[in-house]
């Protein structure tokens, strides 16, 4: 990166850096990966490549789906221009597959297929490891209005619909993801963050043995197997459909 671009952020797998249009940022991901809020670290080289790529390719995509992003346009292998945005303190979590810690929070067993997707928002704050909210707390914290997250649920949803679609493409089932929103110079709210298997459970529907087959971050967090295999398996997958 260009020492003349100043850091504004560091976070566990990506660094923001201020660009020479003051709207603009540059996102620059990181070889990093971590789990369990940061318990578990380690390092893998190429990541961020993959990470960057296979955000791009997905940003790319829900931009021509009509789904406003920060995403502007590629800047290397490892990062891309987007629009500076102020970030939304909610992590929006999409289940379409129970699995992880809504097992360990509920009865639902693990595999169990949702009717309707689920939504859980989360508040965005390492410090007390990011707490479910419910709607009534969102609203007493004054984090957004009620009509913004009304907003942000249907686009979620809409976001949810054409990526199944799209992993299912590739031959990947779309277990669960989360998302994160900001608002633009403009005040609209626009998907930003990232959108990799950093952040999202992903299954290899080609797997015929009947166990799951995970390439995502899961590998990580429990020693499933490598995870630049993994993440270079989806890359290919999606360089040869789109």
């Amino acid at each position: 990166m260009n020492t003349d671009n100043k850091l504004i952020y560091e976070g566990k797998a990506k660094k923001i850096f201020a660009n020479k249009n003051t709207k603009e940022v540059i996102v620059e991901f990181k070889d990093d990966a971590t789990a369990f809020n940061a318990a578990k670290k380690s390092t893998f080289e190429g990541k961020g490549e993959l990470n960057c790529f296979i955000s791009e390719t997905i940003f790319k995509y829900l931009i021509n789906q009509n789904i406003p992003t920060h995403y502007i346009k590629s800047n290397s292998k490892s990062s891309f221009i987007a629009q500076r945005v102020d970030i939304i303190p909610i992590e929006v979590v999409v289940r379409n597959t129970a699995y992880g810690s809504i097992c360990k929070q509920t009865n639902i067993k693990a595999g169990t297929v949702f009717n309707e997707p689920l939504f859980d928002f989360y508040y965005k704050d390492d410090d007390l490891n990011d707490p479910l909210l419910t709607l009534d707390r969102i609203l007493l914290m004054n984090i957004i209005e009620q009509e913004e997250l009304i907003f942000i649920k249907k686009l979620t949803n809409k976001i949810n619909l054409i990526l199944i679609e799209f992993f299912s493409n590739i031959q990947l089932k779309l277990v669960d993801f989360k998302v994160e929103y900001g608002r633009n110079n403009k005040g609209e709210i626009v998907l930003a963050d990232e959108f990799s298997p950093d952040n999202c459970r992903l299954w290899d529907l080609k797997s015929n043995n009947g166990k799951i087959k995970s390439l995502d971050k899961d590998r990580f967090r429990h020693d499933l197997g490598d995870l630049i295999e993994a993440y270079s398996e989806i890359s290919n997958r999606i360089k040869k459909i789109y």
